[in-house]
């Protein structure tokens, strides 16, 4: 899976990890295992609807999601990350 980081998503993506320092490694490990396996359940990886129909979610924690989009079987593209409230 090629993962594809815009620099939209590298300045959010920068900003939510000063915020957030002690949740970097979580994000890493998530987004490892999704390379290695989208639909493992315990990143309760699930479509969007409504104004976000076309976009994907996964959870990096309880409160913390990464917003995401297949551009193709196996090439994705990183949108947004934040908490429920703020991505959705």
């Amino acid at each position: 899976m090629e993962i594809i980081w815009d620099d939209s998503f590298v300045r959010i993506l920068n900003k939510w990890r000063k915020r957030h320092p002690k949740l970097a490694n979580t994000f890493a490990e998530k987004l490892t295992r999704f390379v290695q396996q989208p639909y493992e359940p315990s990143l309760r990886t699930h479509q969007l609807s409504g104004p976000l129909r076309g976009y994907w979610a996964l959870s990096i924690t309880y409160e913390y999601r990464l917003v995401f989009k297949f551009l193709s079987s196996n090439q994705v593209l990183l949108i947004d990350i934040g908490s429920h409230e703020e991505v959705y």
